[in-house]
Formats: C-alpha cells, structure tokens, sequence
C-alpha cells in the first residue's frame, strides 16, 4: 500500500469519527434518545427528564467527556464492580505500553528506518511511494544501525514485563480488598455438588441432607436439588410473548376492522375470532401448561445438588476435597452467583456433552476455513495489480486515483472487520453447549476462542496468504519460521495501519458510543411503525460483551508490540486507539452497560497470556530478522531473550493465578469471623436457603385469576 492510499483511509476514518462523535455528543441529550444513550441510568431511576427541552443543550452538550474521566477508580469498582475495573486496566496498560513504544518507536528507531538505503527509493515523490521505506525492511543489511533495533527489543520487553508483573500484582491485591469490602455473595457458601449416589429406598434430596448433616454437622446449612426444566423454560417463554402481545393490544386502541383476524396460517385462513379473546385464551392454556409441567418436573431430578454452608472456609474445603471413597462420586465444586448459572447445562446428559465438545473442535476448524475467503478478498485488493488481473473489465475505473487508493487503503480493513463483527455470537453458541455451568464461564471460553481466533485469521493468515499459501514446503520446516515471518509481517504493516483505524477508531466510535445499528432500528420502528407502542419493548440494560471487546483490544496491543522494532508507524495510531477507547469504554459502563456477572477479575490471566505471547511472537520475527540483515550475533543473541520471557511469565502463574482461582484460607476464615459480628447474617442464610431454587419453578402470575392458586408447587 503506498502512502496516499493510507492517508485516504485515515482521512475517510477521521471524518467518521468526529461525525460520530458530534451525533453522539447532539443526540444523548434527546429525551427519545435516553433509553438507547442511558438505559442503566433510567433503569436505575438516576435520570431526570426536564419539563422544557431547550434546543440549546443540543449543542452544548460535549460534557460528557469530562463526566467520563472525572469518576475514580472506587467509583467505578462500587458502580460497575472489579470485572469493570480490570476492563478498563487493560487501557491503563496499554497506554503506559504504547507510550514508551511510541517514544522509542517514533523519534529512534524511524529516524533510522527512513535513513536507510537498502530499498533504493526516490523520496522526491512521497506520496506515491511504499510504506516499506519506514519499516526496519529500509535498513541497510549489516548496518550497525540495527544494534539499535536489538537494543530498543531488550528494553522494550524489560518494560513490558515490568508492567505486567505490576498489573498482575496490582489486581491481586485488588481482588482481596473488593472480597474484604463485598457483601456476603450466595456463591461464596455455597458449592455444586454432581454424581451424588442413591440407595434404594431414598431419594436425592435425602441422600445430599444425610451425607453433609454426618460430615459437616456444623457448617451445612441447605441444599437445593436441581431438575431437568429445558421444557419447562419453553413454556414459560412462550407464556411471556403471548402476555407481551396481549398487554400491547391492551394499551392501544383497536377498531372493529382490526378487532378480528384469522387463526390460520399469516391470518388468511381458519376461523375468524375476536384477537383479545383469543389472546387471553391462548395465555389461559399456557398457564396451564406451564403448571402442569412443574407438578412433573418433581420426577426429573438430575444427580446434582447446589449445596450451602454457615461459612466460606466449609465450602471452600468441600469444593477442594475428595468428599467420597470412590472419586467419581460427590464431585464437587464452587457454585456460581444464582443470576450467572446456565440452567440448560443441567438438561444435558454427559455423553450429550462430551459429544459436543467434539463438534465444537470440528465448527472452530470449519469456521476457520471458511474465513479464509474474506481474507484471500482482502489481500487481493490490498494488491492493485491483483485485482485487475482478476477483474480486467474495473480496470479502467481502477486507475482513477481515487478510486484506487480508497479500495486499497479503506475497503479492505472495512470488509475483515464486517465479517470478523460475525463470528462473536458463534463462539458464544459454541461455548455455551460446551457443558459450562456459569454465564460468565461460557463467557470467558467464548473471549479465549475469539483471542485465537483473531491472532490467526487476522493476524498469520493475512500475513502469510501471500507467501506461505503458495509455499506449503516452508511450513513443513519449522527452522525457517523466524525468516518467513521476518519476510511476510514488515510488508502487512500499512494494511495493519489501515485496520487499527477502521477497526479501532471508526468502529469503536459507530458501534460502541453511538450504538448505530441501535439507533437505525429505533428510527425504523418509530418513523415506519408508529402504531407501535412504547409498551411493546422492555427497557432493555446490556451488558458487557467481554467476548467481543476483550480479544479485539488484545489484537491491536499485539501489532503495536510485533511491529514496534518492525515499522513503528503504526504506533501512534494505536496509542490514539488507546485514548479514545479509554474515555468511551468509561462513559458506556456508567450509562449503559450493567454487570450481568462478577468473576472478581478473572479475565486479566487472558490478558497477560496474550501478551506473553505477543511478546515472543515479536522475538521470534526479530531472530528471522536479523538473520535476513546478516547479523548472525544480534539474531544469536535474541534467543535467550523469548526464554527468559516464559520464565517470567512461569514465575508470574505460579505467584499470582492461585490468586485468581479462589480465596487463601486466611481471608475466608477473617471474612467469616467479621460476619459472625454481622446482625444481618441470619436473615442472609434464610434468603440462602432458597436462592438456588430453578426461576422456572418460581409460580407464574400472568392473569388475576392464576393469583390465587399461585403457590410454589415445590419446596
């Protein structure tokens, strides 16, 4: 890509931001707009609407900004809790990152890039010239200059680790102080307990009272059988579209043409009837259903028990020890929050299960494949002669100026991120039939998947689609994987530029601040249908989609490490990227995202692998690098440096990930003996006993006349 064509796609992109930016900053402040801009603070009860709208404010209204920056780190941790905060840490270490890089990037290690010969350019004619003469590629081979380069690699991997390692332990202590300072959590006493045995004669529920009454007489306090309610859950769904549409056609008014319609097929054939009629009829049967269902589920009862006890240190240690002689029964482990179980796991079987991690190996390698094709399309039109090769008849189009420099700058990056914006919510469905038990664990597989998935489909095949698909006997020669990477990565360095800009400024300004696709529908549906009610849709909250931001943020920190020695370009950009993200990604937690979860920070031990990983793909390029500019010492000696880097990252796990995977014995048991002080403890275990009661067992109220025979038809 040569250098005018970038500078189309960072002025296309620039423009977008800041017209997002001003609709963004014009249209929060519209009353209409409240529900898609401050959902959290209208649930909340938190939003004022004034009784005169000034259309002044419309334009006065960038304050945001300020309110955004202004809250504390505490603030944040008590409104969003510490999953919040270790999001937005991931800013924080970027941008002590990339403000280091960019120093040395930019102002050393360029300067020495453009002064080199080793591409023979002429310079006179800037604009039209590759992007290559800023790239390490521009170096003269054997230039003493590149001990500049491998110098800037030893600092620039003692920074990062430095901050690691600061990070790592930062959030560990932080994990401790929100566990001192966080009230009592369902989770904390209780732990899930599957495979429970039964003897003939008894039932589940009598095993699971007599097995911990003898053992832990003391401590065990409740327990909670669970059953299978896949169909129960169905019912109850359908029960609450056919009370939504029925509560909609109660608040607006229905003339005699519209009173009656068809029950056939799209209202054209059947039997003509009156639609409320019919409607509440239809609830009626439901209701039914939905009880009927539930005096069954008594018999459906799967061999799991969620078990509570007086203090954390007893459910720690039943969910750590073997509570059975045969290990195979009583298995146990922590619970998670009430809100954050994924109830369909318990309607799965075990060999159901098994066999669909199977099938979730087999659609990752098959999605794999497939995303092959928008990437071949990719890097075809990154390459101008490509592509009128293969469509001779643009080519008369393809050699206006304009022309050519928005489809090989913008177009690109904007078709990957379009399809790469698909594959989130299949590896939420993927992970979700894994036999996770937690959202936030079907959260943190999908998050994991995604990060693997962009590093190689976006990443290596982008990189290596113009070489090593057309040199399949490289990849049967691991020793030449340095020098072909060395080769393939500096000349990707403009389109990478053009991605972070696309990806990162325009989509994080489009889809993250302004919601776009959001505001589209609601002015569809209020400027096309308005005969709809505003009764029709709840107020709907979101959450944090970790799964879809994380891996992205972790894929921009991972091309501004690879190619900090390599073409330091593309720093700033990713510093800007760092900025922008930090104060939006603030404004979005406090307005409109709330918590659907808290895992207390367990994300950052993703974050740190992959960077861990980013920095010894960085090492092994450098080795390959320096072997191409015939400096066999400088490649020698940056073996031992990727080495020592996993023996810190070795170090790293073994000090801090115990601290992710659960609470040392000495906070557990100062937390219970601060709680035995505690006067609303005892009316906590009264609300534990049935907090893991199935919601699909809760009674169902739709119509008054369920009212009165609404009663919990189990314990």
């Amino acid at each position: 890509m040569i250098l005018s064509a970038l500078l189309t796609s960072v002025g296309i992109n620039s423009a977008l931001c800041l017209v997002f930016f001003v609709l963004y900053s014009v249209l929060r402040n519209r009353p209409s707009n409240v529900e898609l801009y401050i959902p959290r603070m209208v649930a909340e009860g938190k939003y004022r609407e004034e009784v005169e709208f000034r259309w002044l404010r419309l334009f006065s209204s960038f304050s945001w900004v300020k309110r955004a920056w202004q809250p504390s780190e505490d603030e944040l941790l008590a409104n969003s809790g510490l999953d919040a905060v270790v999001f937005m840490r991931i800013f924080i270490f970027g941008l002590r990152v990339f403000r280091f890089a960019v120093v040395v990037g930019i102002f050393l290690l360029l300067p020495f890039n453009y002064m080199g010969n080793q591409l023979n350019m002429d310079f006179t004619d800037l604009p039209n010239k590759s992007l290559e003469s800023f790239s390490i590629s521009n170096v003269d081979d054997g230039s003493n200059r590149l001990w500049i380069h491998f110098s800037a690699i030893y600092v620039f991997t003692a920074v990062v680790c430095y901050l690691l390692y600061f990070e790592y332990d930062y959030i560990a202590a932080r994990r401790v102080s929100y566990f001192y300072s966080s009230k009592p959590r369902p989770s904390q006493f209780t732990v899930l307990v599957r495979s429970i045995p039964v003897t003939s004669g008894s039932t589940l529920s009598d095993s699971v009272e007599s097995f911990f009454s003898e053992f832990y007489p003391s401590t065990y306090l409740s327990h909670s059988i669970v059953r299978r309610t896949s169909k129960l859950k169905g019912l109850i769904n359908e029960g609450d579209k056919v009370y939504k549409k029925l509560v909609h056609m109660k608040s607006k008014e229905i003339d005699s043409q519209q009173r009656y319609k068809r029950t056939g097929c799209l209202g054209l054939f059947g039997p003509k009837v009156e639609i409320l009629d019919h409607y509440e009829k239809k609830l009626e049967d439901v209701e039914g259903d939905v009880r009927r269902e539930q005096s069954y589920v008594t018999g459906k009862e799967v061999p799991a028990a969620f078990v509570s006890f007086k203090s954390r240190f007893s459910a720690a240690i039943a969910s750590n020890l073997q509570q059975g002689v045969k290990p195979t029964e009583w298995l146990t482990e922590l619970a998670p929050d009430p809100q954050d179980i994924y109830w369909p796991f318990f309607s799965a079987s075990f060999l159901k299960r098994w066999m669909c991690n199977i099938v979730v190996i087999f659609a990752c390698i098959i999605i794999t494949i497939l995303f092959l094709v928008p990437v071949l399309l990719v890097q075809g039109l990154t390459h101008m002669d490509q592509l009128e090769k293969w469509l001779p008849f643009l080519s008369g189009i393809l050699k206006l100026k304009i022309v050519s420099q928005v489809v090989t700058g913008y177009l690109p990056s904007l078709i990957l991120e379009t399809f790469l914006s698909l594959v989130p919510p299949v590896m939420i469905v993927l992970s979700s039939i894994q036999g996770f038990i937690a959202i936030s664990q079907i959260e943190k597989s999908a998050c994991i998947k995604m990060v693997w998935f962009t590093v190689w489909n976006v990443f290596f095949t982008n990189v290596l689609s113009g070489t090593a698909l057309y040199r399949l006997d490289v990849l049967l020669e691991p020793k030449r994987l340095p020098e072909l990477l060395a080769l393939a990565v500096p000349g990707q360095a403009s389109f990478f530029i053009a991605y972070v800009v696309t990806s990162g400024w325009t989509k994080t300004f489009s889809t993250e601040l302004l919601r776009l696709k959001r505001l589209v529908w609601s002015f569809l549906k209020g400027g096309l249908c308005c005969c709809a009610s505003e009764s029709e849709d709840e107020l709907e909250v979101p959450s944090i989609p970790f799964h879809r931001e994380i891996p992205r943020i972790l894929f921009f920190s991972l091309l501004g490490i690879t190619y900090f020695f390599l073409a330091p370009l593309i720093l700033p950009f990713i510093f800007i990227y760092y900025c922008l993200a930090y104060i939006i990604y603030r404004n979005q937690l406090l307005n409109v995202y709330v918590p659907k979860f808290e895992t207390g920070g367990k994300f950052w031990p993703v974050i740190h692998d992959a960077t861990i990983f980013s920095l010894i793909l960085m090492h092994v390029i450098a080795i390959g690098m320096f072997g191409l500019k015939k400096i066999p010492l400088a490649s020698s000696l940056t073996i031992p440096l990727p080495i020592l880097t996993l023996i810190f990252n070795s170090y790293c796990r073994r000090r801090f990930l115990p601290s992710f995977k659960g609470f040392p014995a000495q906070c557990l048991i100062n937390k219970d003996r601060l709680d035995e002080q505690d006067p609303t403890i005892s009316a906590f275990y009264e609300k534990l006993a049935t907090a893991y009661n199935d919601p699909a067992l809760k009674p169902v109220r739709y119509s008054a006349r369920s009212e009165s025979s609404s009663s919990p038809l189990l314990p």
